[in-house]
């Protein structure tokens, strides 16, 4: 293994940026601003993705696929949706390419321009509503519960691997609904999905919450997160859930027949979840050693490694292994044999903590005449030899991976209550966000005008009005004006 990763201690942006290459993540691709995502850190994304449609199909929601282009016209029929998104668009004005007159280059052809130019989908609310028109007629069409898995393309200037590049993988869902309260339930429902996925198979603490007019989806009437807290004190807002209202349903003249024979434009939710959360995983968790993976989304839940000198000894070690990974397997759990001859144990050791695997098997020919097994928790760093003749194996392991799953989100969320302060006045603001961030829970007077001056004056953005949060009364950190309620402030990613 090449020298030890940067500590987080010391530079934590740099930590992250080389913790994604050298666990085999993710890469740069020659697109500025976009990635490869590799087989290992694929794999991980397609653990996230197989969980979550599931969770959506078990809520009544089906899958279905959109265009990747959307008419340049489609996007100006909702004027806030245009205006938050219009900076990020990828353009396509033309569907051709020549060569140059000296042949030594290729060039757009000026005669295959677009008679309308399209736009690279950076959401799909407006070609998806413009699909709902022909779909919905009658109250017998509702409700419309659909999910796309897709890419989408944001034109980015400043991208770091999975937090923020210009292509990313999400999947996007699109509902429909004869009443505004069925609308507004979807949309809870779907963040409250979100956060038990976090906090269940990401060990990721959330923040259930509304978002501030600031911070709101262009094109929605409210937007639900979930907001989660990273291991430098930043947010990181982690899935969102937003209620339409009839906005796209007017743009695009999406109506129905009602029972009592009228007429009404429909209710609309969207939500979406990204590979944005592969860059949660990472820094909620990880360590200076590498990756912590929960048992949960790792590819391989165990490793098992032997450790030989000769092939008599490998073979007799590998038999072995053969049984305890049908044990496993039976028992749902995944893991994987490394036999390679090409590096030795210790390099090995090192490679499965730099890539997060939850537990590691080691197995020597000592081993084998004691019937025993030494187990090395990634999450901890300890390790323990078993007796085989004094434990049921694949029970043993299953227990051992629920409490590695345990133990990871317990530390996160003892980390996320430390890492939340009540301040009350703005030079305790200012101190504290520098010295030491987090979420800083504090009165706000409800104004866009005072939100924007904090985020001016800090960098500090409201990330969430907590769903479970006390009324009471206060006054403004910034200008003293009554407030309702405290909010959750800190710098995000």
């Amino acid at each position: 293994m090449s020298k030890g990763l940067p500590k987080r201690s010391e530079d934590y942006s740099l930590w992250y940026n080389e913790l994604v290459k050298r666990a085999d993540l993710a890469e740069n691709s020659p697109v500025r601003g976009c990635m490869v995502i590799k087989p290992y850190g694929y794999s991980i994304w397609e653990k996230m993705q197989a969980e979550l449609d599931r969770m959506f199909k078990e809520t009544g929601h089906t899958n279905a696929y959109f265009p990747l282009f959307i008419p340049k016209s489609y996007l100006s029929k909702e004027a806030s949706h245009i205006e938050g998104f219009a900076k990020e668009c990828a353009v396509v004005t033309h569907y051709r390419l020549k060569n140059s007159e000296d042949g030594k280059s290729v060039i757009v052809d000026p005669e295959a321009k677009l008679e309308e130019e399209l736009i690279v989908r950076p959401t799909s609310e407006t070609v998806i509503w413009s699909t709902y028109k022909n779909w919905i007629q009658s109250y017998r069409d509702l409700p419309l519960l659909v999910n796309q898995w897709a890419n989408v393309v944001r034109w980015e200037m400043r991208t770091r691997l999975f937090l923020r590049t210009t292509e990313f993988l999400w999947q996007e869902g699109h509902t429909a609904h004869a009443t505004k309260a069925e609308a507004i339930e979807e949309t809870v429902k779907m963040m409250n999905v979100y956060a038990e996925f976090a906090e269940s198979f990401m060990a990721l603490p959330v923040v259930k919450g509304v978002k501030s007019a600031n911070e709101r989806f262009a094109g929605a009437e409210d937007t639900y997160c979930i907001e989660a807290l990273m291991q430098d004190g930043k947010a990181l807002q982690a899935g969102t859930s937003h209620f339409l209202g009839q906005n796209f349903a007017k743009a695009f003249d999406v109506k129905f027949a009602t029972k009592e024979g009228g007429l009404e434009y429909v209710w609309g939710t969207s939500w979406g979840a990204s590979t944005r959360l592969m860059g949660a995983l990472i820094m909620a968790h990880s360590d200076d050693n590498g990756l912590v993976l929960p048992p949960k989304l790792a590819p391989n839940q165990v490793v098992i490694v032997p450790i030989y000198k000769d092939e008599e000894e490998l073979d007799k070690i590998s038999a072995k292994a053969k049984e305890i990974i049908g044990k496993l397997r039976r028992k749902g759990i995944s893991v994987h044999f490394d036999n390679r001859d090409t590096h030795k144990p210790g390099w090995k050791f090192a490679e499965y903590e730099l890539k997060g695997v939850p537990l590691r098997i080691a197995m020597g020919p000592r081993d084998l005449e004691n019937n025993t097994i030494e187990l090395a928790r990634r999450d901890t760093l300890t390790k323990e030899t078993v007796n085989l003749g004094e434990i049921v194996l694949e029970d043993y392991i299953s227990n051992l991976l629920d409490d590695i799953q345990e133990t990871i989100y317990k530390k996160a969320f003892n980390f996320r209550e430390q890492m939340t302060t009540e301040v009350n006045s703005w030079s305790e603001f200012e101190e504290l966000l520098e010295s030491k961030g987090g979420f800083l829970s504090a009165h706000w007077d409800g104004t866009s005008e005072t939100e924007e001056k904090i985020k001016e004056l800090t960098k500090a953005t409201i990330r969430c009005i907590p769903i479970d949060r006390k009324e009471e009364k206060g006054k403004c950190i910034l200008t003293g004006n009554p407030s309702q309620g405290r909010v959750y402030f800190a710098r995000a990613y």
